[in-house]
């Protein structure tokens, strides 16, 4: 008996173990955000934009400064802000970390954690934009972080610069990609920092300046990542690698840049994609189609965790450029045009996301339901279903017996009944359709009889739901939310394992 009990000790010891894993890498997992211009001539109040993020589920947002009406709205939402030094306060702070000081106290400390500040950007494409800075930028992000860390808070708020993917030279074949060298002197402390500090290279990314820039020779399939011929992707010669589309090149590109510095583990977040939907005259493929083409596809293809031909499943966190179309930008009528609502919060187009979850999900007529995979082992799903009518805290009292889902009574059918009534608790993200792999996201609505699943239509055209986790607390997002409970189920069923393992030894 004395053994037993070893073993169940030690066997909760890695429960507990694998629980605390689960917690640290919860918030790690891939997300699609939005960056919020303000060059509006009605820029919505900042209790208007949260209103819009929430009903459109957008739980992460790229500020352009540390506006502080703008951080209090977010307050208590749960929605993770990326916060920004504007270039022309680069300057001050890069000279002096007592302004660095300063900035941090007024616009970090101020509010948080009940803002949740998850990074700051020092500037944006500072090494292109703001050339005159870039000798006292890598001053900037270490004092900025100095102040972090007299703060405590190092460990919760990450420190980066977005920089413009043009600085990557020679970017196809991805493998023979290499950053400007005269920005060596500037890139190599800077990633040094990066590496030493566990953050992350922001990297902008605009396939369709790739492609209005290429004269001809991209192909604008290609740059709006639709689905290619397999004779039609690019190969590089190097790796034999196939690239279907402009974005994953480009990031590939960035991590092959980086290893020709000696950098390999620095991760990459993309700060801003997307595409215009108007342009002028002489921008012809700045349309709707193609704005709602790209965008769709790109979040599709990121929460999909597709990753990129070197880094497969690793996908790439990416913020759409931009939530509103800005009307008062200079430039071209491109410029005015990459938004995906007006001011008054109408979608300038209705994406196409039917089974990518509930984020940016504007389409109402798709409804999306997560089911139990044919053919899945019994055993993982009667463990899944366990898991989501206990700790998944679904009501599971419609599957009891002379309830209307009790028939068929067969583990796949209550486990659908599980599993999509925990899909739409959590917002319906694609994390919420998972549960170790047993379920998965379809269109085909599974209700059947008087047994009516949450987001059905029903037979009478009438929308059933559940309402989503509020975001109205200081918790992570439901999506991160999920990752914990989904770790902690895994690791449940592994503690069940060794336990009787511990028994039969």
């Amino acid at each position: 008996m004395g053994f037993l009990f070893g073993s169940e000790s030690m066997a909760l010891k890695l429960l507990l173990l694998l629980l605390v894993i689960s917690v640290a890498t919860a918030d790690e997992d891939v997300f699609i955000g939005v960056n919020i211009g303000t060059a509006l001539s009605e820029m919505p109040h900042p209790t208007q934009v949260v209103a819009l993020l929430k009903a459109q589920q957008i739980r992460h947002v790229r500020l352009y400064d540390a506006d502080r009406a703008m951080l209090v709205a977010l307050a208590n939402t749960g929605i993770k802000v990326i916060i920004s030094v504007p270039n022309d306060q680069i300057l001050g702070i890069g000279q002096s970390n007592s302004t660095a000081a300063n900035w941090v106290s007024q616009n970090v400390v101020a509010h948080y954690p009940a803002t949740n500040i998850t990074a700051i950007s020092v500037g944006s494409e500072v090494l292109t934009a703001l050339p005159n800075a870039a000798k006292i930028l890598v001053s900037a992000l270490k004092y900025i972080h100095s102040a972090l860390v007299a703060s405590n808070l190092d460990s919760q708020i990450k420190v980066s610069t977005p920089l413009s993917s043009s600085i990557i030279l020679d970017s196809f074949p991805p493998s023979q990609a290499f950053f400007n060298r005269s920005l060596n002197p500037v890139l190599v402390p800077m990633l040094s920092f990066l590496q030493s500090t566990g953050s992350f290279l922001m990297l902008n990314v605009y396939p369709y300046y790739d492609y209005m820039q290429s004269n001809g020779v991209i192909a604008l399939d290609y740059a709006l990542l639709n689905p290619l011929q397999a004779n039609k992707e690019a190969v590089d010669s190097n790796t034999l690698l196939h690239y279907s589309n402009v974005f994953d090149a480009v990031v590939d590109a960035a991590y092959y840049a980086m290893a020709f510095l000696n950098f390999t583990n620095v991760p990459v977040v993309v700060t801003e994609s997307g595409w215009p939907s108007k342009g002028d005259s002489n921008e012809p493929d700045a349309t709707l189609d193609n704005a709602n083409t790209y965008n769709s596809n790109l979040i599709r293809h990121v929460l999909n965790k597709t990753g990129t031909p070197k880094r497969p499943g690793l996908a790439v966190s990416t913020f759409i450029y931009e939530l509103y179309n800005e009307d008062t930008k200079p430039g071209p009528v491109s410029e005015k045009n990459w938004g995906l609502f007006d001011a008054n919060g109408t979608p300038i187009y209705i994406l196409r996301l039917t089974g990518s979850g509930a984020v940016l999900a504007n389409d109402t007529t798709n409804q999306t339901f997560c089911t139990a995979k044919d053919g899945t082992d019994t055993k993982m799903l009667q463990a899944a279903l366990d898991w989501a009518c206990g700790p998944g805290k679904v009501d599971c009292s419609p599957l009891l017996q002379g309830e209307p889902c009790y028939e068929p009574d067969n583990v796949i059918s209550h486990a659908t009944y599980a599993f999509d009534n925990y899909y739409h608790q959590m917002g319906k993200t694609s994390a919420a359709c998972d549960f170790n792999g047993v379920a998965a996201i379809t269109t085909t609505d599974p209700s059947h009889g008087s047994c009516i699943f949450p987001g059905s239509l029903g037979k009478n055209g009438t929308l059933f739901n559940i309402t989503a986790p509020s975001l109205n607390s200081t918790s992570a997002d439901s999506s991160s939310a999920y990752n914990f409970h989904s770790s902690a189920f895994a690791s449940i069923v592994l503690i069940h394992v060794l336990i009787s393992c511990a028994v039969f030894l």
